[in-house]
């Protein structure tokens, strides 16, 4: 843990930086998975899986039976579980879909816009270290949504070359179109470029290690989409006098064990609640399963003692939080101020855990600073917006001066005349 009370704002910049791998040896071994990928097709797969995830596959495919069995080996209780959730998720993401408004901007003259789905989309789930059923739930319902045609899923597969039967289910349950046994970078090569067995994609949706986002990034050289940077778990905790110090820990182990690259940060202006809750956390630690992950996190978390929660509030906007919890006795006034965070959770009772799990908002969100400039994962992903217009003799003739003039302006002749050859003939019939 690094604890600082009451650190001066110069130095807060070196605070809110994130370990990185070096970037020119990682875009070398990317590009070099690219390139196995592209020449060899399902067989580099099969090889990376073995090289990688010491998993013997022999074919990428997952067949039909492997999902119909994987009903059979999860319990009827966490079945439940995930249909409550695909509800609630289900609930919140049909609320963004919009009616078509027709807009007249001049007499004569209307715009309006209307979606269009992405016909093909990959997700990627992680599967490693702990199988990421949720995330099939927050990337595959939106995308059967939207009206995605075809919803391609990989994940990497255990040593025997199986995929989690919870992941099997969770994809057959939301609209998965086809299922591969591939993880890491290589998996994103392969939507990206297609193989024999993988189609190529026109978008990739998942979060993932460095070299996974690394990957996602590389994808876009080959006119491939991606969602956004979403790299290693975060989560900054803001807390006050009145705030639980055993809820504020869990919740920053939560993110903490998800791996020793995910980010902690503990604010408080509350000296009592800042040395309890340090303490709790290295209490809860030790009962942790996964606590090596998280301890490898812990390594690298802040925990800070500022003087107001404004205060701490801009400190969260600079660092900008994948996830951000508001620990805070008036949490609404403090609304207003958040500028840069991936999802918010306010007051005591709304633990990080309700979104990556079941309340209904998206768990795929911006990390490493990201959400200074990207949104997490909505409808609006897997759509495109297509813009209409449609003008009347009337429309033109009430815009067309102002599009001859502006044109003439910019010594874009071709443009007036397209406008004035219209006008011409028009006032000719008079």
């Amino acid at each position: 843990m690094k604890i600082s009370r009451y650190p001066q704002k110069e130095i807060w910049s070196e605070l809110v930086k994130r370990p990185v791998l070096q970037r020119e040896k990682l875009t070398e071994l990317i590009a070099d998975i690219f390139k196995e990928v592209e020449k060899n097709g399902d067989q580099a797969l099969i090889d990376f899986n073995k090289k990688f995830d010491k998993a013997e596959v022999k074919n990428i495919n997952v067949s039909e039976d492997e999902i119909e069995n994987a009903e059979n080996l999860i319990s009827a209780e966490l079945k439940e579980a995930i249909q409550q959730a695909k509800d609630n998720i289900t609930k919140f993401h049909a609320s963004q879909i919009v009616e078509i408004e027709k807009i007249e901007t001049t007499k004569g003259v209307v715009c309006w816009r209307e979606n269009r789905a992405i016909e093909k989309v990959g997700i990627y789930i992680p599967g490693g270290t702990a199988p990421l059923f949720s995330t099939v739930l927050m990337l595959a319902i939106p995308a059967q949504l939207s009206g995605c045609e075809e919803i391609i899923l990989c994940t990497p597969p255990d040593k025997k070359g199986n995929i989690n039967p919870a992941i099997l289910y969770t994809a057959k349950l939301c609209g998965v179109t086809k299922i591969f046994k591939t993880g890491g970078a290589q998996a994103i090569a392969a939507m990206t470029l297609g193989t024999e067995s993988i189609p190529n994609v026109y978008k990739i949706f998942g979060p993932g290690n460095q070299y996974v986002v690394a990957a996602k990034e590389f994808a876009q050289h080959y006119n491939v989409a991606i969602d956004m940077p979403a790299g290693p778990s975060e989560v900054l905790v803001i807390a006050d006098e009145q705030a639980n110090p055993g809820f504020c820990a869990a919740d920053l182990l939560s993110q903490a064990e998800h791996g020793s690259d995910s980010q902690v940060v503990f604010l408080s202006t509350d000296e009592k609640i800042f040395n309890q809750t340090i303490e709790e956390t290295k209490k809860q630690l030790k009962e942790l399963p996964r606590n090596e992950y998280a301890k490898g996190a812990l390594k690298n978390s802040l925990f800070l003692l500022l003087n107001t929660n404004d205060e701490a509030l801009k400190f969260s906007n600079l660092y900008a939080p994948e996830h951000l919890i508001l620990a805070l006795t008036d949490y609404e006034k403090y609304i207003s101020k958040i500028q840069n965070a991936g999802s918010v959770f306010l007051g005591n009772y709304s633990c990080e855990s309700a979104g990556d799990y079941a309340s209904g908002t998206n768990h795929t969100l911006p990390t490493n600073g990201f959400s200074k400039n990207y949104s997490g994962v909505s409808l609006d992903s897997f759509v495109k917006k297509i813009t209409f217009q449609n003008l009347s003799k009337e429309g033109l003739q009430n815009l067309g001066k102002t599009i001859e003039i502006m044109a003439e302006a910019e010594g874009l002749f071709a443009h007036k005349n397209a406008v004035s050859i219209r006008l011409k003939e028009e006032n000719e019939k008079i």
